[in-house]
């Protein structure tokens, strides 16, 4: 067999988002992509800020030495700082560029902070639904997922998620807005959850940490806020990426902070600039980091995705879906007709509109549709919705 046991079993059971990505090549191959709505893939369809073509020029053109040399693995000092400040706008607490990792994007930065603060065994709670990436991401540095339901509107069930808690516990993964149902955790539940965390880290003896992977952070509708979870707990790490708000997935550029006030922080900085570097990162790419420096406040105008939203929601709240209506992210994330969610994706992909079951993000029953397409995606697909879901209710 050329690749491990491990890869090779990994391989088999690997993404429902890829192979419904492959799937859609496929299907637009053959029917024309004029044919095929495609929402399998969180892949932001909005072009970035005008101004990071003007910013890329300036930094190509600068005739300055060594700006392609190798940097401190954290990152330029002048990027670090100027993310700090950033943090600084919108949180109670005082953070230095010391407080920040440049990383690979936000998959780079969990696995950075898994690695830092792992031990083999170690387990991190996470709420279903929830971005099964993570548990890859787990097992790269031998940690083991504890999955807690969420409730039926995908707020913390904080009574399971504190019986989950045991020895064994060394954080809590939160991603807020989510993927895949983009609810927005509320202040409370955040404030709650850290008076459990503090309860059980001060019994236990060492800290249970609370990461929260943010990529979403700017893309939210309808006047909500993403509450800060550095104003509510001090061992708290935020890890997040350019991709979603600036729509530069492909360049692979994000951050991972640390809270000001965290205990040992001296050692848990040292420890992730060591793991960036032996991951193999080396550093995140020179050139972004120089470029998103100016950029830390600006987004994408988001109301193509909540007008998107909108008119998902509208349409397949007429059909007869069922679906809480989504406070952030660009994703939607409705109840199965059928108890069989693959089965039913199998339907919707007869009409060729490619979806991803919600099995695949531990949320069995449900079904993800990526609403970051061209509003003609949308439109063209709603026959289809209204078809499958009136053949299966007969």
């Amino acid at each position: 067999m050329p690749t491990s046991k491990k890869i090779q079993a990994t391989i088999e059971k690997s993404s429902f988002i890829r192979k419904m990505f492959e799937e859609g090549a496929r299907r637009k191959a053959q029917y024309g992509p004029e044919n095929v709505s495609d929402f399998s893939l969180g892949n932001p369809n909005l072009e970035p800020p005008a101004k990071l073509k003007d910013i890329l020029k300036g930094l190509i053109e600068d005739p300055s030495p060594s700006k392609h040399a190798y940097m401190p693995n954290a990152g330029f000092p002048e990027t670090r700082k100027a993310v700090a400040e950033f943090l600084n706008s919108y949180n109670e607490a005082t953070f230095s560029g010391d407080d920040i990792v440049m990383t690979v994007g936000a998959g780079g930065g969990l696995n950075v902070v898994f690695k830092t603060i792992l031990d083999p065994g170690s387990e991190v709670i996470i709420p279903t639904p929830y971005f099964v990436e993570y548990d890859f991401y787990l097992d790269n540095h031998q940690g083991l997922v504890r999955r807690v339901p969420s409730k039926k509107d995908f707020s913390f069930d904080l009574d399971a998620m504190e019986q989950a808690i045991s020895e064994k516990t060394k954080a809590v993964l939160i991603n807020s807005p989510n993927n895949p149902t983009g609810k927005v955790y509320s202040k409370k539940d955040i404030d709650k959850l850290a008076e459990v965390l503090t309860h059980h880290s001060r019994k236990q003896g060492s800290p249970i940490y609370l990461i929260s992977d943010e990529p979403y952070r700017k893309i939210v509708y309808d006047g909500v806020e993403v509450p800060s979870i550095f104003d509510a707990y001090p061992e708290s790490f935020l890890v997040t990426s350019f991709s979603k708000d600036l729509s530069l997935p492909g360049e692979r550029i994000g951050y991972a902070a640390t809270h000001p006030d965290m205990s040992d922080k001296g050692t848990i900085l040292a420890g992730m600039i060591l793991c960036n570097r032996i991951l193999g990162y080396v550093n995140a790419p020179a050139i972004m980091q120089r470029a998103i420096a100016e950029l830390l406040y600006d987004s994408v105008d988001i109301s193509p995705y909540k007008k998107n939203r909108d008119i998902l929601c509208d349409a397949l709240g007429s059909f007869g879906y069922e679906f809480q209506k989504p406070e952030g992210a660009f994703y939607l994330f409705p109840k199965s007709p059928i108890p069989d969610d693959v089965a039913f994706i199998g339907a919707l992909r007869d009409e060729n509109i490619l979806t991803v079951p919600g099995s695949g993000f531990m949320g069995p029953g449900h079904f993800r549709i990526a609403y970051c397409v061209n509003e003609s995606s949308i439109t063209r697909s709603l026959p289809g919705f209204e078809k499958t879901i009136k053949n299966i209710k007969g």
